[in-house]
Order: structure tokens, then sequence, then C-alpha cells
């Protein structure tokens, strides 16, 4: 196990983001603190579902701050219709789970996120900010490459003119600002120091403003983040990036730089990590053996699931967990034939490695971030070993590549049953 007993973790809580903190509770992980950030939803609504799944799994007691509401590239950010596929529109699979900190978006507008708040713009919005050029993020991609998907707004699939091959250029070059989310890891590495690791399952924006502030501190701590991918294809579009890297690829960049303990946990061992429906069943049936009505659908989509109160009862974690789970298996054997046994546990993997960094093995690797695609600069969010490496005296990334993903499901399984179990 890792002499590392203190975690202050970076979120941006979706599905499996819920279930690596359920298993970092359930295995009595010291959690300082949570910066919620943007990615597979708005910031905000990462916030709200951080706080819920808190309350539910009966440690309301943990500080949630807010992180970024954007990347370091821009100054805006709308989440991806893709990211939905995955986690429900509000994160949580779309469990009715307290009350939504998302407005529901309307035809012809689109909900974004900005440094101050929930912004609703309208095609002129849009096309305003681009001609100012200010870069608005639709889940790593610029408003005008194909890939920025804005159902809302469908004439922009059409809109050439707006396309922009490029980030380079806008004049927020690096508009991350410091969040109190960045203001909660420095403050957790000043006092923890190297007792401290900081858990990443979403992008690097809030890790990386913290180690500019204060890279003294923030370097002393080990890092772990989920993302990346070395030796698989991506998760993108283009098969080469991870989503949590091309987000942000400059902050990312700039985490793998900055001579920290770092670990990266990407496709190479989460792929191998896959939570099928038999396993997920079974927290449902203890809860039955041990004599509790079944008066939900875990199968359904979890739309049933009670959240009256908080601290929940044995019942409602467990259909609460297999719900996300179900949500998820569901939505990854529809994308891909490679999924056909179940869910990759990509943040529950990260998780588990920064309290026991022996579940997987690592190569030892300089790496960095290509933040531009084209001939002779790479491809925008790759994650790849440093060529200049020598030259610049580079600190090795611990790249995992290996994993008994047979036996972590089954450690997962079993720390998230025994948890369950644990509680009245």
């Amino acid at each position: 196990m890792t002499d590392s007993p203190h975690l202050v973790l970076s979120m941006d809580t979706g599905v499996d983001d819920a279930l690596a903190l359920a298993y970092l509770i359930a295995s009595g992980a010291h959690i300082v603190g949570v910066s919620a950030t943007y990615g597979n939803v708005l910031q905000q609504q990462a916030a709200r579902n951080t706080r819920t799944v808190l309350d539910m799994l009966g440690h309301a007691n943990v500080p949630v701050a807010d992180g970024a509401r954007h990347p370091s590239w821009a100054p805006l950010f709308v989440a991806d219709a893709g990211c939905a596929r995955f986690h429900g529109r509000n994160g949580l699979a779309d469990l009715r789970i307290g009350t939504s900190a998302t407005p529901k978006p309307r035809p012809g507008r689109v909900i974004a996120s900005d440094k101050d708040g929930i912004v609703t713009l309208s095609m002129a919005d849009v096309k305003n900010n681009i001609r100012q050029g200010h870069a608005i993020s639709v889940g790593g991609y610029p408003v005008g490459d194909p890939h920025a998907e804005l159902p809302t707004i469908p004439e922009f699939f059409t809109r050439s003119e707006l396309a922009m091959p490029q980030k380079l250029g806008f004049p927020d070059e690096n508009c991350s600002t410091m969040t109190d989310g960045a203001r909660l890891i420095v403050d957790a590495a000043r006092r923890y120091g190297r007792n401290l690791t900081i858990v990443a399952t979403g992008p690097l924006t809030d890790v990386d403003v913290a180690l500019r502030a204060d890279p003294a501190a923030v370097r002393r701590a080990r890092i772990v983040f989920m993302g990346g991918a070395l030796t698989q294809e991506g998760n993108c579009y283009d098969l080469v990036c991870e989503t949590n890297v091309l987000q942000d690829p400059e902050a990312a960049d700039r985490v793998l730089r900055a001579r920290a303990d770092t670990t990266m946990v990407g496709l190479d061992v989460t792929h191998r990590c896959l939570l099928g429906p038999a396993d997920v069943a079974r927290w449902i049936t203890d809860v039955n053996d041990n004599g509790v009505n079944n008066d939900h659908d875990s199968n359904n989509g979890g739309r049933n699931v009670s959240t009256a109160g908080t601290a929940c009862s044995r019942r409602h974690v467990a259909f609460l967990l297999a719900s996300l789970a179900n949500f998820s298996i569901r939505a990854n054997r529809a994308s891909d034939p490679i999924f056909a046994a179940g869910m990759p546990l990509h943040d529950p993997l990260a998780a588990a490695v920064a309290l026991d960094p022996t579940i997987v093995t690592t190569f030892e690797l300089p790496m960095i971030v290509e933040t531009r695609t084209g001939d002779g600069v790479g491809v925008r969010g790759r994650t790849i070993g440093d060529p200049r490496a020598a030259l610049d005296d580079a600190k090795a990334t611990h790249v995992a590549l290996g994993v008994d993903g047979d036996a972590f499901v089954r450690r997962f399984t079993d720390v998230i049953a025994g948890f369950i179990a644990s509680l009245g």
C-alpha cells in the first residue's frame, strides 16, 4: 500500500468518477477534499454530483470546492453530447437525484460555462466569440471543428468558414485562473507534503494551476491521473487521443513536464478492467439476500432510485451504484464490441492505484502531450514519449501498462459489496 494516506481529488463527476469515489470511501481513504471541475459535464453539475454522491455515501463532511470551469486554452466550455451518451445528461445516468445544476438546452441556444458561471449562447453569440478570437471548447474540440457537436445549433456542422484547424492564434493563449479547487490542492500539498496523493479523474487544468501557483509544494505530492494512451487506440474520434487529456492538452503537457512524481493510468490498463452485469448484480443480490425488499429495477436506467435524505440506506446505495454501472455497461456495449463484457473501470482503477501502486506495473518514460496537429508537430492531445528527454533532463512518468484486469474487477466488486454490507 502507498505511504501517502491523504488524498485530494480533482473530478468531473460522471458515472465512473462516482464509482471511484465510492471505492475510495469504501476503502477507508482519507479524502482531504474534492475539486469539482468541468469535463463530463459542466463544472457546476460536477460539483452538484460530487456533493450528492458524498451525501448518499454518508460523507457529506468532505469539502467540495469549485474547480476550473473551462480549459486553459478556451474561456468557454460546452459539455460534449458524446459524454451524455456514457454518463447521462446530468452526469449520473439521468437518475432523479436532487435538482440539475444545468439548464435544459433549447433549440438555437447552447449552454456553456465561463469563469463566472453558466451562460446561454445564441448562434450570434458563438459567431461573435469566434470572430473576436475567443475559443469555445466543446469537449476538447474548438467550435468550428467537425467534431465539436452542437446538437441545438446543427448549422455549425456545415459552416466551413468557422473551421479552425489550429487552436494557436487565440488571444486567450492561457486563460486558466486560480480556482477554489486549485487552491484546495495547493493548501493540501503545503500541509501534507509527501504524504499527499493528488488523484485526477478529469481534465488536468486545476492540477496544472496548482503546480504553477506553488511548484515546490505541489511537486512534493504524488500525482495519479486517469488519462492518456501509449500503446492503445485513443477513445476520441481520431483514435489517437484520450478524452481527459484532449480536454486540455496544454495543461496535461505542463503537468507531465513539471518533474513531479506522476503516474499515468490510461487506456492501456483501464480497457482491460471490464465490469460486467454479473459483477454488478452481486451488489443487488447481497442486499436482497439480507432481507431488504427490492422495489427498484437497477437495469431500467435507474430512473426510480429514491434519494430522499442523505447517508442513504444499504438498499439505496446498492441501487444507486448498480444503476450507475448498468447505465455505463449498456452505453459502452453499444459503442464498441470491445466492451461487450462490460464497462471499463477508468476512474476506479486510477483511484485504486492511488491507494495501492502495485495494482499496475509501470514503464518509466518521460512523457509529453502534443498540443498541435500537423506535419512535424504531431496530433493535438496525443500522449507520447518526450523526444527531447535527454536534452531537457526530463523526469520519467510512471506509465501504467500492465494490470490483472480480472483480479482488479473482483477487488473492486468485493470492496463495494463489503461497503454496502456495512451500511444499515
